[in-house]
């Protein structure tokens, strides 16, 4: 039974505002995670236990004053951090959260988009993605923020390769690119993340470079590049950016959720909340690292993406096929 399209509707609106919900905590999240793991307090100000300081930081960015610079290209300019936060938000729409329920005689399926490629959409979405952060530096017109915007590219693009082929694995096991099926297949048999737990941890160390997270955030090394690609935004085109890479984050940890985890599957609870736990412990261990781990070098980035993650990944792809065509 085919879905009526107001519930489609419905169904992206809601996700997209738990979504947004989800990344203005998780910034508090993971100041609280960096306050007690570094033995400091983190918000503790506005609201009880600093919990309405996601709402005073978007007054903030709001109210701060956006400005541009006089030889920015201008259409450019203001479409890149758009492109950055729907690119973002629209990834999370194939990556399903539970199986499917009969509400008021209709069925409703646990996911925004039921497409058969939802690998490819979601890796073909995170490549518009890179675009908004190169053309954002350049449009800029800032030497700054050119360099940073292409250390961007430079890093998204090569860790995007290991990324790529340390799913393939999984899609050989389960015979298919639908998330859903992928997860199907895991009810059926086992989750992958033990069969396949080389592609896991290649999957997790590029998920972490491709979101430009610690110890793989050069791109926005302060210390170096003054904000890297986006020197010259400040405001809420700014708070685009940042949300555009809470997002990512939280997309990254859905699809490793998927992939390798079981999805929504588990025992006694309902579907989604198995999800929403299994999500939860993933985007901490994101914020773990980036307690506990120095940064890198840059030729230390790129000697871990091509001369270790990319050999290891696609090895990985070769031993799956070769084990499951003599299986």
């Amino acid at each position: 039974m085919r879905e009526p399209w107001w519930i489609d509707v419905i169904k992206a609106a809601v996700i997209v505002n738990i979504v947004m919900l989800s990344f203005a905590y998780a910034t508090w999240l993971e100041r609280k995670v960096l306050g007690r793991m570094q033995l400091r307090y983190g918000p503790n100000r506005a609201g009880p236990y600093g919990l309405l300081q996601p709402i005073a930081d978007l007054v903030k960015l709001i109210r701060k004053e956006s400005f541009s610079p006089t030889h920015a290209i201008d259409l450019l300019y203001f479409a890149a951090p758009v492109v950055a936060a729907f690119t973002a938000l629209a990834a999370f729409s194939v990556i399903p959260f539970g199986g499917v329920w009969e509400i008021g005689g209709y069925e409703v399926s646990g996911r925004v988009a039921d497409v058969s490629i939802g690998i490819l959409l979601i890796f073909a979405l995170g490549a518009i993605g890179i675009y908004a952060f190169l053309v954002g530096g350049w449009a800029s017109d800032s030497k700054y923020s050119l360099l940073g915007s292409m250390r961007t590219a430079a890093q998204l693009v090569s860790y995007e390769v290991s990324l790529a082929l340390s799913v393939l694995g999984v899609v050989i096991m389960a015979g298919s690119l639908s998330l859903v099926d992928i997860v199907e297949r895991q009810q059926e048999t086992l989750w992958y993340a033990a069969p396949q737990i080389v592609g896991l941890l290649v999957f997790f160390v590029a998920g972490v470079a491709e979101t430009n997270r610690p110890p793989f955030d050069l791109p926005e090394a302060e210390t170096e590049l003054v904000a890297g690609y986006q020197t010259e935004y400040s405001g809420m085109r700014y708070g685009l950016f940042a949300m555009a890479e809470y997002v990512n984050m939280i997309t990254l940890s859905g699809l490793a959720v998927t992939l390798f985890f079981g999805g929504w599957s588990g025992p006694v609870l309902p579907g989604p909340l198995w999800f929403v736990v299994k999500l939860a412990l993933v985007v901490f261990v994101f914020m773990w690292l980036r307690a506990t781990l120095p940064r890198l070098r840059y030729d230390q980035l790129m000697q871990v993406g091509w001369k270790v993650l990319l050999p290891v990944a696609t090895l990985n792809a070769v031993v799956t096929a070769i084990v499951v065509v003599y299986a």
